[in-house]
This record gives structure tokens, C-alpha cells and sequence, in this order.
């Protein structure tokens, strides 16, 4: 399956609408040519496998695993484990996800979008800031590396 996906910053002032979920998700590997993510989400577990980003899309695997075996598999995770939570909001046809994140990457806020191809065009929410598709300092995997309260300019 192919992952096209864009991310942005989210504006300050962007208020949620509800309390969202929480999730605790872990890396098992983050070599660029495959992520290894284990996530436990609500009361629902999940394993995923990613492969390398070619632009703004890669291959994604995931599947649902008993939510006492992602707790168990998040204790062999690469520290630490990211902690944020997920808000879903629809804007234009599409689901957004706005993830706040906590621990070592508090005051990150990014919003994702899922697209059916490359070229999609899609209405901007007034609250959606600068783009940071490209930039490998947003993806999940590097947070681990390099927690967002360790970043010089953010």
C-alpha cells in the first residue's frame, strides 16, 4: 500500500474541538529505507512498517496487534517514546490529523493530510502554517533522535 501524505506546522492559536487521543508510539528501527513503528492508540494497538519517502509518498503496512502486546513492544522501542495526541479535524472533503505533542517534543504541533495522489489539490484550513513535507526533522522517526525541545531554531 502507498502512503501519499503532506504535513504542515499548525498555527498557534488552533484550538482543538475535543480531547482528542492519546498515543504512545515507539520505533523499533529508524533506518530511512524502513521505519519500524509500534503505537498504541485509545486501547487499540498497531504494528506499522514504512518504507524510504520518495517525495511525499512511501509504502505503508499496518496492522492491528492486541493493544497488551504494543505495551510490552514499546519497552524494546528506541527511547524515549513519543507521546502526543491526535485530533481529527474534516476541512474541504478531507480528515486532518493534528498531532500536540508532550514529553520532549512539547510545543510541536504539525497536521497531516492523506491524499489519493501527488497532485491533489485540496482547500487550505486558515490555522495550516508552513509546510515541512520534506523536511526529515518532522518525521516521527528523527523525533526520537532528535526531540524537538533539542532543536536550536525551531
Amino acid at each position: 500500500m502507498k502512503e501519499i501524505e503532506r504535513k504542515f506546522r499548525v498555527k498557534p492559536y488552533w484550538k482543538p474541538q475535543d480531547e482528542g487521543t492519546y498515543i504512545a508510539q515507539g520505533y523499533l528501527s529508524v533506518v530511512p529505507e524502513r521505519t519500524v513503528r509500534v503505537r498504541l492508540r485509545g486501547d487499540k494497538g498497531y504494528l506499522t512498517v514504512k518504507g524510504k519517502n520518495v517525495g511525499i509518498s512511501r509504502a505503508e503496512y499496518e496492522y492491528e496487534i492486541p493493544s497488551k502486546d504494543a505495551a510490552e513492544l514499546l519497552k524494546l522501542c528506541i527511547p524515549p517514546v513519543i507521546e502526543k495526541r491526535r485530533y481529527l479535524e474534516q476541512h474541504g472533503g478531507f480528515t486532518w490529523e493534528i498531532d500536540r505533542f508532550a514529553g520532549v517534543n512539547e510545543g510541536l504541533t504539525v497536521a497531516e493530510i492523506e491524499l489519493p495522489a501527488v497532485d491533489t489539490v485540496f482547500a487550505r484550513p486558515d490555522w495550516l502554517g508552513e509546510e515541512v513535507s520534506g523536511d526529515p526533522r518532522y518525521y516521527n522517526a528523527n523525533l526520537v533522535e532528535h526531540p524537538y525541545t533539542t532543536w536550536k531554531t525551531k
